[in-house]
Order: structure tokens, then sequence, then C-alpha cells
């Protein structure tokens, strides 16, 4: 599963889960390394960088996550086999 695959299924499952997401679609023009997703559903916030399989996060997109730990705000680094792990923690808590 690409990297953009994976970004749509997240999307999709979190809409379902009452979440509503943002993603930097053309991020030229933006400081390099912030995470590819941001999910919110109020009172929650989550910061996601998202990665193919065998793919790394770069230094700046390491450095972005730590800051964001740092501040603790919840972060994920999430590939396609995190899928079980994303399922359940979007999923609408009744």
């Amino acid at each position: 599963m690409s990297e953009t695959e994976l970004q749509n299924k997240i999307i999709d499952w979190a809409k379902l889960n009452g979440w509503e997401h943002y993603h930097t679609h053309n991020s030229r023009r933006s400081p390099s390394g912030f995470p590819d997703l941001v999910l919110v559903r109020p009172p929650e916030i989550i910061y996601a960088e998202l990665k193919a399989h065998g793919k790394y996060p770069t230094p700046n997109q390491r450095k972005w996550l730590e800051m964001l730990r740092t501040c603790h705000q919840e972060v994920y680094l999430w590939r396609p086999a995190d899928w079980p792990e994303i399922e359940n923690r979007l999923r609408r808590r009744r």
C-alpha cells in the first residue's frame, strides 16, 4: 500500500468516526517536515506522519514529531502494517 493509499484509508475511516482532518496538499511553500495529517475530534488532536513499508522519516520529519511529543501532543508514525492500531485508535468511542 502506498503512502497516498494509506492516507486515503485513514481519512475515510476517520470521517466515519467523527474526526476532521487537515493535510497540506502542496507543501512547497511550507516548512519541511510537518506531519502528513492532523486529525481533530474535540477534545482530541492527533498528528500523524505516514510512510509506506520500508520508508523512513526525514530528519526534518523526525524533528517535528519530537517537538510535538515534547509539547505533550499525541503523535504517530503510521505504516500500512499499523492498520489494526490505527483503526482502533480512531474508532468512535461510546
